[in-house]
C-alpha cells in the first residue's frame, strides 16, 4: 500500500511541474547572455556581437573583427575567467540542490558536510605555513600546492563528517549535520588561529581567497579544475529521480526501489568532489548553493528533474553576473566575489528564515 500511495504521489508531483525544455532553454539563454556580457564588460569594452565573432574566428567559422588587443584581452583574461564563473556556479549550485534533496531541507548547502570548512584551513594553514614545505617542490609544482591543499582539505572533512554520521553502517542525516557544524567550528578556530599567526603578505593572500576570487583563472590552470569540477557535476544530474522519491522520507525511497545508502554516498562523494575542487581555485564563495536551488523551486516546484539541471544553468549566470559586479564596482581594483554573493544572499537567506518562520505559525 506504501509504495502505491508513494507512486501516485510521485504522478501528482510530477504533473504540476512546468514543462522542463522551455524552462531550461530560456535558463540556457540567460546564462548565455551572461557570458557574453562577462566577456564583453569591462576597461576595455568589447560589444557582445564583436565577442562572439571574435570566438567564431577562433574556431574558423568567421572574419577577425575585434582589434588585436581586444583580442588578447578577450581571449588570455576574460574567456577563462568566464568559463571558470561558469563551472564554479553550476557546481555550487547543483551540489545545493543535491544537499538540500538530500537532508530535505531548503536550508541545506554544500558548506554543511564540512567540505569548504576544511578546504578553507588546508588552504590557510599552505598560505601561512607552507613556505617551509613549498620551496622543496619543483618550480612548476608550486603554483598548484595550495589548490592541491584545499581539494585534500575539503575531501578530508567530508570523509570525516559521514563517518562521524555512520551508525552501524547508515548514515544518519541529522548527526550528519550536527558533525558538519561541529567541523565548521573547529576549521573556523583553527582559520583564526593561522591568520593571528600570518604576516603582512599572507595576510593579504588570506583576505581574497577566504572571500572567494576568481583571478586564478588562466589557461595553465583551467585543463586540471574544469574536469574536477565538471564531471561530478554532471554525475550528480542523473540522480534527479532517486532525489525525487528521496523527497518523500528514506523508507518510502526504499519501497521504490531506491538504495537509500548508497544514494547518501554517492551525493555525499560527488558534493565533495565538486565542491572541493571549486573551492580549491576560487577560495570560498558563500550563497550560491543556498539561493540558487531554491528559487528555482519557489518558480518551478520541487521536481528535481528541472530543479538540478536548472541550478547548473542559473548558477554559472549568477556566478558570472556577481563576478561582473566585482570587477567593475570599484575598477580598477576588484572586490572578493564572496562579499557580492553575500550581499546578495544574506538578505534572501534572512527572507527564507522570515517566511519559514511564518509559515509554521500559521
Amino acid at each position: 500500500m506504501g509504495q502505491a500511495v508513494t507512486a501516485s504521489t510521485l504522478k501528482v508531483c510530477a504533473s504540476r511541474r512546468p514543462a522542463a525544455v522551455p524552462v531550461l532553454l530560456a535558463l540556457a539563454a540567460i546564462t548565455g547572455l551572461a557570458g557574453l556580457v562577462g566577456l564583453g564588460a569591462g576597461p576595455m569594452r568589447i560589444a557582445p556581437l564583436d565577442a562572439l565573432q571574435a570566438l567564431a574566428h577562433r574556431l574558423g567559422f568567421a572574419a577577425a573583427g575585434i582589434a588585436e588587443q581586444q583580442e588578447a584581452v578577450l581571449f588570455a583574461i576574460r574567456l577563462p575567467r568566464v568559463l571558470l564563473s561558469l563551472a564554479v556556479g553550476a557546481a555550487l549550485a547543483t551540489a545545493g540542490a543535491a544537499m538540500q534533496g538530500l537532508f530535505r531541507n531548503p536550508l541545506a548547502d554544500p558548506g554543511l558536510i564540512g567540505v569548504s570548512g576544511g578546504a578553507a584551513l588546508a588552504a590557510v594553514a599552505a598560505i601561512v605555513l607552507g613556505d617551509k614545505v613549498f620551496h622543496l617542490l619543483d618550480a612548476g609544482m608550486r603554483p598548484w600546492a595550495l589548490p592541491v591543499a584545499a581539494f585534500a582539505g575539503g575531501l578530508a572533512a567530508t570523509d570525516l563528517v559521514r563517518r562521524l554520521g555512520l551508525r552501524d553502517g547508515h548514515a544518519s542525516i541529522a548527526t550528519i549535520l550536527l558533525a558538519g557544524v561541529a567541523i565548521n567550528a573547529l576549521s573556523g578556530a583553527g582559520i583564526g588561529l593561522l591568520t593571528f599567526l600570518a604576516d603582512e603578505q599572507q595576510l593579504r593572500t588570506l583576505v581574497f581567497w577566504t572571500m572567494g576570487s576568481l583571478g586564478s583563472a588562466t589557461w595553465s590552470t583551467l585543463p586540471l579544475a574544469l574536469p574536477l569540477i565538471i564531471l561530478p557535476t554532471i554525475l550528480l544530474l542523473r540522480s534527479t529521480r532517486a532525489l525525487d522519491a528521496f523527497a518523500l522520507g528514506e523508507r518510502e525511497a526504499g519501497h521504490l526501489g531506491v538504495d537509500v545508502e548508497r544514494l547518501k554516498r554517492r551525493l555525499f562523494v560527488l558534493v565533495a568532489l565538486a565542491t572541493g575542487a571549486a573551492v580549491s581555485v576560487c577560495g570560498i564563495i558563500g550563497f550560491v548553493g543556498l539561493v540558487v536551488p531554491h528559487l528555482l523551486r519557489l518558480a518551478c516546484g520541487p521536481g528535481h528533474r528541472l530543479v538540478l539541471p536548472g541550478a547548473a544553468l542559473l548558477g554559472g549566470a549568477l556566478l558570472t553576473a556577481a563576478d561582473l559586479a566585482a570587477r567593475l564596482t570599484v575598477a580598477p581594483a576588484e572586490l572578493p566575489i564572496g562579499v557580492v554573493t553575500a550581499l546578495v544572499g544574506g538578505p534572501f537567506f534572512l527572507w527564507l528564515l522570515v517566511r519559514r518562520l511564518r509559515l509554521t505559525d500559521s
